[in-house]
C-alpha cells in the first residue's frame, strides 16, 4: 500500500452509496486487506455498523465521541461503525459510540445519506482506484 496517498473506500447499499477517505493506520491497513467485503448492515440509533471479520486491537487514539461522518472501527465487535447522528447513549446531539473505537477517517459528502440504510440491508465496502 502506498503510504503517501490516502486510502479511499466506497460503501454501497441498496438505496445509495458514500465514499470515504481513510488515514494510514494499522486498522486501515488490516481492513484494506479484507476488501472488498459484503456484510449485513445493522443500525443503532443514528449509526450504521457492519461486521468485517477483521480483528485488530484498540489503538491508543480510540475515541467514544466523534463527529458525524467519522469512519470508525469498533474493536469489541470487529465492525466498521459509521455514526451520522445520536445513538441511544448520546448526550444531546453528539455521536457517542458503544465503546471507544479506532478512528479511520471521514466520509466524503453528507453522512445523513446513511439514514437510508435499513437493518438487514446488504452493504458492500470496496477500495477505490487511485
Amino acid at each position: 500500500m502506498q503510504t503517501q496517498s490516502p486510502l479511499r473506500i466506497r460503501i454501497s447499499w441498496p438505496a445509495g452509496h458514500l465514499t470515504a477517505t481513510l488515514d494510514d493506520t494499522t486498522t486501515t491497513q488490516a481492513l484494506a486487506k479484507a476488501l472488498p467485503l459484503v456484510s449485513t448492515a445493522q443500525t443503532w440509533g443514528e449509526e450504521v455498523y457492519l461486521d468485517t471479520g477483521v480483528v485488530v486491537p484498540r489503538e491508543t487514539n480510540a475515541r467514544q465521541v466523534v463527529e458525524a461522518g467519522t469512519v470508525t472501527f469498533w474493536t469489541d465487535g470487529d465492525a466498521l461503525a459509521l455514526p451520522y447522528g445520536p445513538t441511544p447513549i448520546s448526550r444531546g446531539d453528539e455521536c457517542r459510540l458503544a465503546s471507544p473505537c479506532n478512528v479511520l477517517g471521514q466520509l466524503d459528502g453528507d453522512p445523513r445519506l446513511l439514514s437510508t440504510v435499513r437493518a438487514g440491508d446488504p452493504i458492500r465496502v470496496e477500495l477505490m482506484d487511485g
